[in-house]
């Protein structure tokens, strides 16, 4: 059952293929949450990071905008005793320490006692975090909260679909911007306006 006044989600497609490292819908996000917030807009939400030792990369983290950190991800890391291995190519995938550091970002956006004025930022939805069935019930939640406006990074398709992406893909309430290489530069102003516009 759809809402009569359903939350507002501006969905930045990407193809990790296609973009450079570090200069991509991660640092898009960055800039777009920067303005938001100082143009007085509530932020909060969280994005992923990669982590470098020695010029390799050796995993991602979780960073929540409020500056908290945790691994999201790690080549090489052992799952909990007694946990099922959540892998991703190299990486191993942090299911717990996600939660811990996603889920109350999650929980207060999709409480939030003003609807309307808070932008929760959500980087990304994708294969690591898609382990987490608490993070797909968070998500769910959030986009079911009148007036919530969700500004979230989604894979492009590609190999086996991922149902909670498609199924955001295609809400009639989702505008998605694709990131590519040649316009990653050029979309910050649109995405901001399309944010700052749906809050009126």
């Amino acid at each position: 059952m759809r809402m009569s006044n359903p939350s507002t989600l501006w969905a930045v497609e990407f193809s990790s293929v296609k973009l450079d490292h570090g200069v991509g819908k991660t640092t898009l996000i960055q800039k777009a949450s920067e303005v938001l917030k100082s143009s007085g807009v509530p932020v909060d939400g969280f994005y992923t990071e990669e982590v470098r030792q020695g010029g390799r990369r050796i995993g991602f983290d979780v960073v929540t905008l409020s500056g908290t950190r945790g691994p999201l991800s790690r080549v090489g890391l052992d799952p909990p005793p007694g946990k099922r291995e959540c892998r991703v190519g190299q990486y191993v995938v942090d299911v717990t320490s996600f939660e811990q550091f996603a889920l109350p970002v999650l929980k207060t956006a999709g409480s939030s006692g003003s609807p309307g004025q808070r932008v929760c930022v959500i980087d990304e939805i994708g294969k690591m975090e898609l382990f987490s069935q608490p993070f797909i019930q968070a998500v769910r939640q959030t986009l079911s909260t009148p007036g919530t406006i969700i500004l979230g990074t989604i894979p492009v398709p590609k190999g086996k679909p991922l149902a909670l992406v498609e199924e955001i893909r295609n809400r009639s309430d989702v505008k998605v911007f694709n990131v590519t290489k040649e316009n990653r530069n050029h979309l910050l102003p649109d995405i901001v306006t399309s944010v700052q516009s749906s809050r009126r």
